[in-house]
């Protein structure tokens, strides 16, 4: 049977065993979403437990800290606790707060300790620019100069990165070292355990930005031996909008003082002693701030369900074969129309698939315009997600021929080649 066809797609969709969780989400009407490594859809799970939340605010009042089905006061540590699988952390070791920024002003606070010669970051070229805002601001708070103490380490490309270069770069200068787990344009995923070991034999942290790839690929931070790492829940994870981010702190550095302190990281049994003098949590609980954001917590509570159900194995299994059956279908379809490929073509690459064209602006709205939602990246990409959760191999069809008709009727250049305000 051709591989390109409407039936052979149905067929992957038949045999499918992760195919039931797709009606657990609201998919858009006469849509296929194709941005889930943006921002992830919402389940009548996530629903289900935000309404739960909001019910409990409304029957408990304050008693909601310490009441209900689930008290908001133990929230974050008991979501902490269930999003330790999906990075490879025990229990104590994960925490949900904050936000992907103020866990990364949190994480460097607290082990970036420029002394003697080692007094630079060690970041790369293509990270995301607000952890590279992050690293700068850090470092002229210590009195230096981002221009001369942040180090990003080149790509031939411009799409991916070199592990032996980022390696190369860990010189006896290096204080500290934050690097992406997947890149966010064109989705490579960095050998993180072969980094991680470089990095523990030069005696250098270091600390990954799991934005996207939790939720998407498996992880093992803890025997690997990462220092911390942060991400974000509303991508893979679907916790929606805003919803709260998480960090990691390897047990090896309980006990080490957060850089910046706050109640909510108090031991949860001496926080209302309001003693001016601290006792932090004996924990990752220890690199909290402020309290939590119950609302933007109470989402996961019910998205991650599925996560516990099916475990990291069989949702990378499923995303691999989608990227791999889009791939497919990109090579039989658009061979023509002068496309390239940005992301690897192994199983290096994370859960989307980045499509580069000099009009990559234009043809992401009428992509729109026919119901399809993709994700456009300055200058030329075209960021494809086929999420293993609730895309099908039938979307995955679908989208290459939308897409074929776009180019091959030029219904691309209705549209101005230029991003909207969000991209």
């Amino acid at each position: 049977m051709d591989i390109n066809t409407l039936e052979y797609a149905q067929k992957l969709d038949s045999q499918d065993q992760l195919a039931s969780y797709r009606q657990e989400f609201y998919l858009p009407e006469q849509k296929i979403y194709m941005d889930g490594n943006s921002l992830g859809l919402l389940s009548g799970r996530a629903e289900r437990t935000l309404l739960e939340l909001l019910d409990s605010w409304k029957t408990l009042g304050i008693d909601g800290w310490t009441e209900g089905a689930n008290p908001w006061f133990y929230m974050a540590e008991q979501l902490g606790e269930r999003m330790c699988t999906l990075v490879g952390g025990k229990e104590s070791e994960v925490i949900a707060t904050g936000s992907t920024t103020t866990n990364l002003h949190q994480l460097v606070s607290t082990f970036y300790k420029p002394s003697g010669k080692r007094t630079k970051i060690l970041a790369d070229e293509l990270n995301f620019p607000s952890d590279i805002y992050a690293l700068q601001s850090q470092i002229r708070l210590k009195g230096l100069d981002p221009d001369e103490q942040l180090v990003r380490v080149k790509s031939d490309d411009g799409l991916t990165l070199d592990e032996k270069r980022i390696i190369e770069a860990m010189t006896d200068e290096v204080a500290l070292i934050v690097l992406p787990a997947v890149l966010y344009r064109s989705g490579q995923v960095l050998n993180m355990k072969a980094l991680t070991e470089a990095a523990n034999e030069k005696g250098i942290p270091i600390g990954f930005d799991l934005c996207h790839s939790i939720g998407a690929i498996p992880h093992e931070l803890h025997d690997w031996g990462a220092d911390f790492a942060f991400w974000c829940t509303y991508k893979h994870l679907n916790g929606g909008p805003g919803s709260v981010g998480g960090l990691f702190i390897h047990e090896r550095h309980f006990g080490k003082a957060a850089g910046l302190a706050g109640w909510f990281g108090s031991d949860k049994t001496k926080q209302f002693d309001m003693d001016h003098k601290m006792t932090a949590a004996a924990d990752a609980g220890a690199y909290q701030i402020g309290t939590p954001h119950i609302l933007s917590l109470a989402p996961l509570i019910g998205s991650l369900e599925m996560f516990e159900e099916l475990g990291m194995e069989r949702i990378r299994e499923k995303s691999l074969a989608l990227t791999s059956y889009m791939l497919e279908c990109i090579e039989g379809d658009l061979s023509d129309y002068s496309f390239g490929i940005g992301n690897p073509i192994d199983s290096t690459r994370g859960g989307h698939l980045l499509l580069l064209h000099e009009e990559a602006a234009r043809i992401c709205q009428a992509l729109k315009a026919e119901g399809v939602i993709p994700d456009f990246r300055a200058p030329d990409g075209i960021r494809l997600a086929p999420v293993a959760l609730y895309n099908s191999f039938e979307d995955v069809w679908q989208t290459v021929q939308i897409l074929k008709r776009i180019m091959k009727d030029e219904t691309y250049k209705q549209f101005p080649n230029e991003r909207g305000v969000v991209a």
